[in-house]
């Protein structure tokens, strides 16, 4: 009885088993779960006020805004250099913690704090947009949105007594709209010498912190004042126009020259010069300029028939660098045919001056600088000259150099300019930058005046030279007056103008105004 029983068993399990399956798989195939539904697509057109207001945060900006750019491409160059930035940037963490965690070493009985685990997970951050300004400074301005919901595993050990505690950072999400600028833009790679940042909004910051294994960030009213301290002390360090300013280049390596004062030269009197007429005298003059620089050289009148001239001429010459800048000086003997003969030629460093203390010199003239050339022993005479070099008053507009680490810049509008004064002699500098169709020349001309330009204007005119047989050699393209009286009060403008007697054309101008 038993056997029989056992092989009824095995023969019904042997049918009712496939007859199972058989069925099984004829109703997961042919029949449809009532709760799987296919969702109801409509389009955007359709959808009601509210709903379209719940789906709007998560449109991008450069779907929701036209100064947005879509930049899928900047995104992929993140996410594929994520793995390294990541290594970098705990790199630049850790240097900087470590020396704020030494300075609790001792304090309320702590042994030692120390990183357990850095890393900002395997999730980069994605840019949802980015908008690039335009301003008239030599700068490059970008306002990014960005976004990272990322996965760190921060965890720092700090010993107390003996005991052990773990702070680890968990789930921690940015939003922020932060203002790139880069500035200066240098003729040196990577061609901006600073970068600075500024959030244009207080940014959104969610985190969670677990201690000893418990999210401190659950206790009731904890959580909310964290977010609500840690944004506002953001705001108080980043928020425009406060800004984190990291330096890029040594200011020494790339800077462009300006002025930073006047040489006051008074070309006195010249004595025994050599003979060059056949009457045994000389026409003698004299040409001044500075060492490494463009500018045209200033000149004497004529004294004729004479070895012992007389000027009592005053020159002004502005001054880049007075440590390394020399006086140049030229005497010739002017001649109607021809070119003028060269009497004498003399430098004077100018790092033997003294600010704004005159000084007397009398110089030996001789055939040229090269002091070994025999020829120089020839007695070609003297020259007195009265030399003043007057600095300009302080002037803030450069950029600083190398820093050791980063700097904050507070607001923008606590500065004034220090190099402002309606009295004295100054230095007009003006800076043509472009016009119409973009041409471009960043080229400095320099007005020496003997007090501040309140009542005047500059004109300034574009003129096309012309290449076909004309009886004008050049055309006008259109003029702009400019009022001086905003320089000398300011300090410096930096405007585009509209040119007069010109359709469309501008002209981009950059005046400054520097006193002594």
């Amino acid at each position: 009885m038993g056997l029989l029983s056992s092989l009824l068993g095995i023969l019904g399990f042997g049918i009712g088993f496939p007859f199972g399956i058989f069925i099984g798989f004829y109703f997961f195939i042919y029949s449809e779960s009532k709760d799987v539904e296919d969702p109801v697509i409509r389009p955007l057109c359709e959808i009601d006020t509210v709903a379209m207001e719940d789906l709007m945060p998560e449109i991008p900006l450069w779907v929701k805004s036209p100064d947005y750019d879509r930049v899928d491409w900047l995104n992929k160059f993140i996410s594929d250099m994520w793995p390294f930035l990541d290594k970098a940037i705990c790199g630049i963490i850790r240097s900087s913690a470590e020396p704020i965690f030494a300075e609790y070493i001792g304090k309320f009985k702590i042994e030692s704090i120390e990183f357990k685990n850095l890393s900002l997970g395997n999730l980069p951050p994605t840019i949802h947009g980015l908008k690039v300004c335009e301003t008239n400074e030599k700068e490059l301005v970008m306002e990014p949105a960005i976004r990272w919901a990322g996965n760190p595993n921060i965890i720092v050990a700090v010993t107390i007594s003996s005991i052990q505690v773990t702070i680890q950072l968990v789930d921690f999400q940015v939003f922020a709209a932060p203002r790139v600028t880069l500035k200066p833009l240098v003729p040196a790679i990577p061609c901006f010498a600073n970068i600075v940042v500024s959030l244009m909004e207080k940014p959104n910051i969610d985190f969670g912190i677990n201690v000893l294994g418990g999210d401190i960030m659950s206790v009731p009213g904890l959580y909310r004042y964290v977010q609500e301290r840690i944004k506002k002390e953001v705001a108080c360090l980043y928020l425009w126009p406060k800004s984190l300013e990291i330096p890029v280049l040594d200011a020494s390596t790339l800077a462009i020259m300006k002025p930073v004062g006047i040489l006051h030269v008074k070309v006195v009197r010249a004595l025994k010069l050599l003979k060059m007429d056949l009457l045994g005298l000389s026409d003698p003059y004299v040409k001044l300029s500075l060492s490494g620089e463009k500018l045209s050289t200033k000149k004497t009148t004529v004294k004729k028939m004479t070895l012992n001239p007389e000027w009592n001429e005053d020159f002004k010459l502005s001054v880049k660098d007075p440590q390394s800048q020399m006086l140049l000086i030229n005497v010739y003997d002017w001649d109607k045919v021809g070119s003028h003969d060269r009497l004498g030629t003399q430098t004077f460093p100018l790092k033997m001056l003294l600010p704004n203390e005159p000084k007397e010199v009398t110089l030996e003239l001789l055939k040229d600088t090269n002091l070994t050339d025999p020829r120089n022993k020839k007695q070609r005479g003297q020259i007195m000259l009265e030399l003043t070099y007057a600095p300009f008053r302080e002037d803030n507009d450069g950029f600083s150099g190398l820093l050791e680490g980063f700097s904050r810049k507070d607001s923008v509008f606590d500065k004034t300019p220090s190099n402002i004064s309606q009295t004295g002699a100054g230095l007009l500098l003006v800076t043509m930058i472009r016009k119409t169709r973009n041409p471009l020349w960043n080229e400095e001309f320099q007005f020496l005046l003997e007090e501040p330009p309140l009542q005047e204007k500059i004109h300034i005119k574009v003129m096309s030279k012309r290449t076909s047989i004309s009886f004008h050699s050049k055309e006008s393209l259109g003029h702009v007056d400019i009022n001086l009286a905003d320089v000398v009060h300011n300090g410096r403008i930096n405007q585009k103008y509209h040119l007069i007697d010109s359709k469309n054309g501008v002209i981009h101008v950059e005046l400054r105004w520097k006193t002594i």
